[in-house]
């Protein structure tokens, strides 16, 4: 399971109607390494400045892996993250996560962030578990 959805924010989504700071909140505290993780290079991008902040450390296990598998997979998440943080994600493999603000002026960073060529690019033989 993804998240630890709380009765309360189940009988929101019952009803039709969902609050995303509530949503955001359930994220925080059922993906506390994703949200660590973001949080933290989202400080990292506002106090560095620059066109990204990204993280190279592989996760310290897999429970922490499968955190930001979740988290950057789902589109709900992801998306509510990005506004929530007001910022766009980009990952690849199983832990490089980036952040890049919310400028029209990085969009050729993130698109070589993304694309096929960096994806190869950041292959190497200790990532083939992820």
């Amino acid at each position: 399971m993804s998240l630890d959805v709380s009765p309360a924010l189940l009988q929101q989504a019952e009803r039709g109607e969902v609050d995303e700071a509530d949503f955001v909140d359930c994220v925080r505290t059922s993906l506390p390494y994703a949200w660590e993780m973001i949080s933290s290079l989202v400080a990292q991008l506002k106090v560095d400045g620059g066109k990204f902040a990204d993280n190279q450390t592989p996760p310290p296990d897999e429970q922490a892996r499968g955190q930001l598998l979740r988290a950057l997979a789902s589109d709900a998440i992801r998306g509510a993250l990005q506004r929530h943080f007001g910022v766009r994600l980009a990952f690849q493999n199983c832990h490089r996560v980036a952040v890049f603000p919310l400028d029209d002026s990085v969009d050729d960073t993130l698109a070589r962030f993304t694309s096929v060529r960096s994806q190869l690019l950041n292959q190497s033989p200790e990532f083939r578990d992820c």
